[in-house]
């Protein structure tokens, strides 16, 4: 590894598996402090256990305010500053427009929208004091283009997108950065385990790996995305390399919104 976050305190938020874990990890081996927060606070504490004393696991449910401000009042007591925060926390679900409880609407966006704008609140205050940061907001190719029975999902990953964009403006000028990944299918642990199980938004039936290959299909570069390639991204993202880019969201999908 080379250290392209030396002497950096980072929070990731959905750590303790599949995207937010491998990121945590690769964030940790370039050389980053880490809290590592999640709504099961068993896992978060398996993956900072994993990386070793420089992590933290912090039991989170990004949908309380309470939580949230904890959470970075404890990374910032451990290791003395907030430099980065990947806000990846989230939750999947179907539904309809016409059928959808407000119960599910208000569920999704309370994690998938006001989770993120509640991890950029009480993270901002940290890195506007201390002059710099970089917030990596989780939204998705659902936020960028319409797909039948996520309308709660793709609203709240399309507001994530606007909220990208604001945060840039505001604070650009005190140097915070703010961008947005907008990944396409991630094989995930969970993603495999619906689908294994005969089920998953590329329609039931049919064998693991025939659902592998459907998923995979409409990506032209012809395979669904891995937790590497969003924990590269986010890397990307947090690190000095970065440094002159802000507000923008990139779609990390094999080329699916490009279609």
């Amino acid at each position: 590894m080379t250290d392209r976050l030396k002497g950096k305190v980072a929070i990731v938020t959905g750590a303790g598996s599949g995207i937010g874990r491998r990121t945590a990890e690769l964030f940790a081996a370039e050389g980053a402090k880490v809290a590592c927060a999640d709504v099961v606070g068993e896992a978060a504490n398996e993956t900072a256990k994993a990386i070793g004393a420089t992590a933290i696991g912090c039991r989170v449910d990004v949908s309380v305010p309470g939580d949230v401000e904890q959470m970075v009042a404890d990374a910032f007591a451990k290791f003395g500053a907030v430099d980065v925060l990947y806000a990846n926390a989230g939750v999947g679900g179907k539904g309809n427009a016409m059928v959808m409880s407000l119960e599910e609407w208000n569920r999704m966006i309370a994690i998938n929208l006001t989770g993120v704008w509640l991890s950029c609140k009480y993270a901002l205050p940290h890195m506007v004091k201390q002059g710099r940061g970089s917030l990596i907001l989780q939204s998705s190719v659902r936020g960028l283009v319409g797909i039948p029975a996520l309308p709660h999902y793709s609203a709240a990953k399309a507001g994530v997108i606007g909220l990208t964009r604001q945060i840039a403006v505001e604070y650009g000028p005190k140097g915070v950065r703010c961008n947005a990944i907008a990944p396409g299918t991630i094989m995930t642990p969970l993603v495999e385990g619906v689908w294994r199980a005969g089920g998953g938004i590329v329609g039931a039936g049919g064998s693991f790996e025939e659902m592998k290959a459907r998923a995979a299909a409409p990506h032209p570069l012809g395979r669904i995305g891995t937790t590497d390639d969003c924990a590269n991204l986010a890397l990307f993202l947090a690190s000095d390399e970065s440094a002159w880019i802000t507000g923008v969201t990139v779609p990390l999908d094999g080329g699916l919104t490009a279609g």
